[in-house]
């Protein structure tokens, strides 16, 4: 995963469905209703193919609330510009300087987020301000996954995920058939303008072990549960950080670089039990029992209490993939 070349606003500016209605609130809102607002959100929009997004916040009902954000535009984890709860509304957003087009005047843009608590949930709405075209969205309270990787866990039959002759198990994340993928020898091959595909099977805890090859230059992910991804990049020899290869996209760095150079097979062996996720990148532990937050921008799937499919991310550049085997776990 990284950022793409359009830039957030003017991918969004001319792409919302119209229309929202809030619920009206019953009187003004008290600090301790303003509270109500704390915790971990995950998001799903009214866009027919959106990704999920994610949302914390702290300190609501004070004067200083804060919080983090990641949606699949901007890619990374965000801490938020601007924020603030008045009258039982939550709104943030940021300020962005950008040009439209090549040789443009430079525009300011505001990204605007609002949203009420509506029986438990957070609704909400967001667009460029001033567009008059805002797009819906839905958050629910991140659950509480009480599963940990402590040993007791028991191995399933494995099951091969990818048969090396065709695309059978597999769909496109919308559920539509696959584009931009093919099977050449023996090897699931994206042109780098593919969609992101996913398993029709969905898991829970598993062990997970995939063989992949990059061009040079290239990025792609596998998506755990199609909510968290384990990044894939051709970055040989850098200093690693949390949108390195063998990393948790942004937010789990891993402890080394242990990347081989493009055009060479590499290797994953991931654990993932609840939140708890091992990476062992090319026979290297680089992430041990990290625990995962929540969603990460390649997300498709925002049910985090739900077993979810396994992701490949086929739009940043050349990438293959062989030998996808899963080994679910289990008491």
């Amino acid at each position: 995963m990284r950022r793409r070349g359009v830039s957030l606003a003017a991918a969004l500016l001319f792409s919302f469905p119209a229309g929202l209605l809030f619920m009206a609130a019953q009187g003004p809102p008290t600090a301790n209703e303003d509270e109500q607002f704390n915790g971990r959100w995950d998001i799903k929009t009214s866009e027919e193919r959106s990704r999920a997004w994610w949302l914390e916040i702290e300190n609501a009902g004070t004067p200083t609330p804060k919080g983090k954000f990641i949606t699949a535009f901007s890619g990374d984890l965000n801490g938020i510009e601007e924020i603030s709860i008045k009258n039982g509304t939550l709104r943030f957003g940021w300020t962005r300087q950008e040009h439209p087009s090549p040789g443009a005047e430079l525009v300011v843009r505001k990204l605007v987020y609002t949203a009420k608590l509506v029986n438990g949930k957070l609704q909400g709405a967001f667009e460029v301000e001033g567009s008059n075209q805002p797009l819906e969205w839905t958050g629910v309270r991140a659950p509480m996954i009480k599963d940990t990787d402590d040993g007791t866990w028991q191995e399933g039959m494995p099951i091969e995920l990818f048969n090396g002759e065709n695309m059978t198990g597999w769909v496109s994340w919308d559920g539509r058939e696959p584009v931009g993928w093919s099977v050449k020898d023996g090897a699931l091959a994206s042109t780098g303008r593919g969609q992101d595909i996913v398993t029709q099977q969905k898991f829970w805890n598993f062990k997970l072990h995939v063989q992949f090859r990059l061009a040079q230059h290239s990025n792609s992910g596998v998506a755990l549960r199609n909510r968290y991804e384990v990044q894939i990049l051709d970055d040989y020899g850098r200093p690693p950080n949390a949108h390195s290869a063998g990393a948790l996209y942004s937010r789990i760095a891993p402890s080394e670089n242990a990347s081989k150079p493009a055009s060479e097979w590499e290797t994953y062996d991931i654990r993932l039990v609840g939140r708890q996720v091992t990476v062992v990148f090319n026979g290297k532990k680089v992430i041990e029992k990290g625990v995962i937050d929540g969603l990460t921008a390649m997300a498709h799937d925002a049910d985090e209490g739900k077993p979810g499919g396994i992701a490949l991310q086929g739009d940043h550049g050349p990438v293959e993939f062989r030998k996808i085997t899963i080994t679910p776990l289990m008491h």
